[in-house]
């Protein structure tokens, strides 16, 4: 008998490891729809300062996709004609690279939304990007930094030489500008995924343990840590093939499928946009180009986001990375 909030480890024999409706069917929830969207996440471009390991979006330095004016500034329209989207939460590649970022913030500022920058800290000491942190801490942008462990070792393995140094640099001169600062209003989260094909630690112990190490080590402090789970397309997809362990990797999100995490999933509150103005239902999704609904729309093709609520979500076998064990979104853990 399972315990009360325990999530079933066990697939059943007719569980495909591909097949995520029936995952859904056989505990008994609906398919997967919207509900009423509060976030528009816009993944700016692939341009990026580093090449992660992990990285679904496959950025880095030689890509050159960018999101233009004319797209940028329907993505503003489309936020002021959403009351309810409170929040717009920006990502890439390294999101400040885009020549779109501080007009993007600029104006969902003046709206009065909040604004998400998904930061991975080190593009913070690139060329012209010497006055972002200062950018971001006079328009109360909240920053969300990407530091999968607390030790350089670590972090290089999977970032690059020197990127721990250079983050704890980046993170420091986040905290002398206010950022987690009580009273300050700025928030810095940090952000950790698993070296390979495991699923993240508990959350809450895991954040003690970072707060204790880098504020005893590096002088840091943050509001909160989220963990998210690696999802198994595009570069660790690859990096999984290569060593013979996507089989495994499946298998483990698969065994893990968590039922309680399913209501939170943040593809129910949430529309992505691409660089090029094209809609999917999560950042995943867009990696993948799996269509909004599995119906090929873009933001020209709608009025509101409004109109997207209660339309049903496209699903694929990586949905089992976000329900597995404790869940995994933008936020960290579901459960």
């Amino acid at each position: 008998m399972l315990a009360a909030g325990e999530w079933e480890r066990i697939p059943s024999p007719t569980m495909s490891l591909s097949n995520f409706a029936s995952a859904l069917a056989e505990h008994g929830l609906p398919e997967l729809r919207r509900a009423r969207v509060e976030t528009l996440q816009v993944n700016v471009g692939k341009r990026c300062d580093l090449a992660c390991h992990h990285c679904h979006v496959e950025a880095g330095p030689k890509r050159t996709e960018t999101m233009d004016a004319r797209t940028a500034a329907r993505v503003i329209e489309l936020l002021a004609a959403g009351p309810g989207i409170g929040t717009l939460d920006l990502t890439g590649g390294a999101p400040e690279l885009c020549d779109q970022f501080r007009f993007l913030v600029r104006e969902a500022r003046a709206l009065g939304r909040a604004v998400i920058d998904r930061c991975n800290l080190t593009v913070l000491f690139e060329s012209g990007q010497e006055d972002t942190a200062e950018f971001l801490a006079e328009h109360g942008v909240k920053v969300v930094a990407s530091l999968p462990c607390y030790t350089a070792g670590n972090v290089d393995a999977q970032r690059g030489k020197h990127v721990f140094e250079r983050s704890v640099a980046a993170l420091q001169r986040l905290n002398a500008l206010g950022y987690a600062v009580p009273g300050s209003g700025l928030q810095l989260d940090l952000v950790y995924n698993p070296l390979g094909p495991s699923l993240p630690p508990e959350q809450s112990g895991l954040e003690a343990t970072y707060r204790s190490q880098l504020r005893e080590q590096n002088g840091i402090e943050f509001d909160h840590l989220a963990t998210i789970t690696n999802m198994p397309i595009k570069r660790f997809a690859h990096a999984l093939e290569r060593d013979g362990r996507h089989a495994e990797y499946m298998s483990l999100l698969v065994h893990h499928f968590n039922p309680d995490t399913v209501p939170a999933l943040m593809c129910r509150f949430l529309v992505s946009v691409g660089w090029d103005g094209a809609l999917y239902d999560c950042d995943f999704n867009q990696m993948l180009e799996l269509p909004l609904g599995a119906e090929q729309r873009n933001i020209w093709d709608i009025d509101h986001l409004d109109e997207l609520a209660g339309a049903p979500i496209a699903i694929a076998s990586h949905c089992f990375g976000c329900t597995a064990g404790s869940g995994s979104s933008c936020g960290g853990a579901l459960t």
